[in-house]
């Protein structure tokens, strides 16, 4: 009997898959390759800067919740396969949010205000989406936004961030100059409910016939616009604009337009820190009304990551990293307070006094 022994190629092939197996656990696990930033490290980044206030979010930890519902029009269906821009009425739950990572901090601050959602279609379908009022953001990279943190920290005698450390990162850092001279000179939205919220990150759209287009959106409101005076920012009261929220949607339904812009070929969909230009094709896909807003304790967002990595069919990730490091920032900082005694609402006061 003739023993036919395979190439000494297809042995070496065979002994190879098991190494590649275990390589490959071995760079998920983050023990070999280049290190990687988990949602820990941003997580206890965000606690070194804006201390640790346990039972809350660590990023935009003040906040509201809110419910409504989102009136798709239709018009983006050709970009997307998701039910859920499809036309027809989809619930909403969000959230309202300022900067920073502590929930009792005062809103006479110049510091970006947030919009989160999460929408749900007729099957189930979920869609969870985190703007800032903001068109661009200040880092590119999950390790530039972990260096920020250290650099920002307050310096206990001041109350203000260390101008040596501030001045190191930013002679490696000029997205984030750029940033800081944006939103020093650009006017600040004097309630949630007349700021234009974009998803600053890059998304991709696939339409029924599985091809891709680069986008971003924003939600544009219905209210008329109104500036906060920049130079008496100190002398407004705590929960300015919770206050205001209440009063709004005590008179009315609040409303915003999505708008998604479609990139064009070599517009950047991997750093944030970048926008397209302003004569990108425009879509009006459809109009979020909010109605009601309950303190996050007991409202329906409180359980809810806003994690803008949860998608619905027709909607997938960019090539922007910071999506990862958001979903995985989002994970810890849920894990965490999950574990603590709840917070009570910074703001739950502001909300059913009115209520009355």
């Amino acid at each position: 009997m003739t023993i036919t022994r395979p190439p000494l190629s297809t042995i070496a092939a065979i002994a190879a898959v098991p190494v590649l197996l275990l390589s490959g656990f071995a760079w998920a696990g983050g023990w070999i390759g280049p290190p990687r930033i988990g949602g820990g490290t941003i997580t206890d980044a965000i606690e070194y800067g804006a201390g640790k206030h346990e039972g809350y979010r660590r990023a935009h930890a003040k906040g509201v919740c809110f419910t409504g519902y989102f009136d798709a029009s239709g018009a983006a269906g050709t970009l997307s396969r998701t039910p859920l821009l499809r036309s027809g009425r989809h619930a909403a739950i969000g959230r309202f949010s300022t900067g920073g990572g502590n929930p009792f901090a005062t809103d006479g601050r110049n510091v970006f205000h947030a919009m989160a959602l999460q929408l749900t279609g007729p099957e189930g379908e979920m869609w969870r989406i985190a703007m800032d009022h903001t068109p661009i953001f200040p880092v590119a990279t999950p390790e530039a936004f972990v260096a920020l943190q250290r650099a920002t920290r307050p310096d206990p005698a001041t109350g203000k961030p260390d101008p040596a450390a501030m001045k190191v990162y930013l002679a490696d850092h000029s997205e984030t100059r750029a940033y800081q001279d944006y939103i020093a000179a650009a006017p600040l939205p004097d309630s949630f409910a007349n700021g234009t919220y974009y998803s600053i990150n890059a998304f991709r759209f696939i339409d029924r016939a599985s091809v891709s287009h680069a986008v971003r959106w924003a939600f544009e409101p219905e209210a008329a616009f109104g500036a906060l005076d920049k130079a008496a920012l100190a002398s407004l009261p705590t929960d300015y604009l919770f206050t205001d929220l209440r009063a709004r949607l005590a008179r009315g339904p609040l409303r915003w337009r999505m708008i998604v812009t479609v990139a064009a070929p070599g517009d950047r969909t991997d750093d944030a820190t970048v926008s397209w230009p302003a004569a990108r094709p425009r879509i009006d896909a459809g109009t979020l009304t909010i109605l009601r807003a309950e303190p996050e304790e007991s409202g329906a967002c409180r359980d809810i990551t806003f994690d803008p990595t949860i998608l619905p069919d027709g909607v997938a990730l960019s090539d922007d990293p910071l999506l990862a490091a958001r979903s995985a920032a989002y994970a810890a900082s849920f894990q965490r307070r999950a574990i603590e005694a709840p917070g009570p609402s910074a703001v739950g006061k502001t909300l059913t006094e009115g209520a009355r």
